[in-house]
């Protein structure tokens, strides 16, 4: 059975969209509701649901920062297994649906959730996750499907709605402040070839040295500009001007090969949609 998480801020709300996803998709399994977007995400990460109903406005965190920050949790390597989810953003405000969801990035319903507008969104999910099991089953290059969550298009849209919910937030990093031995230096952000994070420290590899900072690769995707780079693992930020190409390795696992570095990224499974036919 699909399985799913509604999170709302308004009670009457989580219960009129229960009530409707029971009418149009009976056999859904609502596992958890949230009432903010800091509680959507902790329960994605503990119930791993196939769809994410999110209200784009919710204390603690907006739908949109809940999003982003689901996108991260999604890996093969670092979740048992569990590819991602489906989001579904929940709006009172019809310039979002305009403005961003009608391009196809991700699914919409406008409050209150009418049954017919639902229907078509729950038939889309439908489709898209038929496709996804056609391909994980027989796919010619035996890579999954890739989630929305995960695509360019996905993370950029989220960018840009984050900006325009939060007008008052942050200008994006120009700079990168990072450790080279005994010194600070400013590292201009279009000279960084990647990021990898491990358990402390991010490394910040330029073409002519590498340097160390305290921030995961999960604050650095809501800092810098995602227009001028791609996250291919939950611990690996390029840049896009960076790729030189795409190969395999001897196990399959796909390898970004770097302009002006010879180290070779992997892409964990969950994004190597990102790369397909190439």
């Amino acid at each position: 059975m699909p399985r799913a998480l509604i999170a709302d801020d308004e009670r009457l709300m989580r219960e009129q969209l229960r009530a409707r996803l029971s009418e149009v998709w009976p056999e859904l399994e609502i596992v958890a509701e949230a009432k903010n977007g800091q509680e959507a995400v902790q329960l994605t990460e503990q119930h791993h649901p196939d769809v994410v109903f999110l209200d784009i406005r919710m204390p603690v965190l907006t739908g949109v920062d809940a999003a982003r920050q689901i996108a991260q949790l999604a890996t093969y390597e670092d979740a048992d297994g569990w590819p991602g989810c489906e989001i579904v953003f929940i709006t009172a405000y019809d310039q979002y649906a305009a403005q961003a969801f009608e391009q196809g990035v991700v699914d919409y319903v406008l409050k209150p959730a009418e049954p017919g507008r639902l229907l078509l969104t729950v038939e889309r999910i439908k489709q898209r996750r038929a496709e996804r099991a056609r391909q994980d089953g027989s796919g010619a290059d035996g890579t999954p499907s890739i989630l929305p969550t995960h695509t360019p298009d996905m993370q950029q849209l989220l960018q840009r709605l984050a900006a325009q919910i939060s007008s008052n937030s942050p200008p994006k990093l120009q700079w990168i402040q990072a450790s080279v031995r005994q010194t600070i230096q400013m590292i201009p952000l279009e000279d960084i070839l990647f990021f990898i994070s491990d358990e402390k420290y991010t490394r910040v590899q330029t073409a002519s040295m590498e340097a160390l900072i305290r921030k995961p690769i999960k604050e650095l995707v809501e800092e810098i500009d995602m227009k001028l780079f791609w996250q291919i693992h939950r611990s690996t930020l390029v840049n896009i001007k960076a790729i030189a190409g795409v190969g395999r390795d001897e196990r399959g696992r796909q390898l970004v090969s770097v302009r002006g570095h010879s180290e070779k990224l992997e892409v964990s499974r969950s994004y190597a949609g990102l790369f397909k036919g190439m």
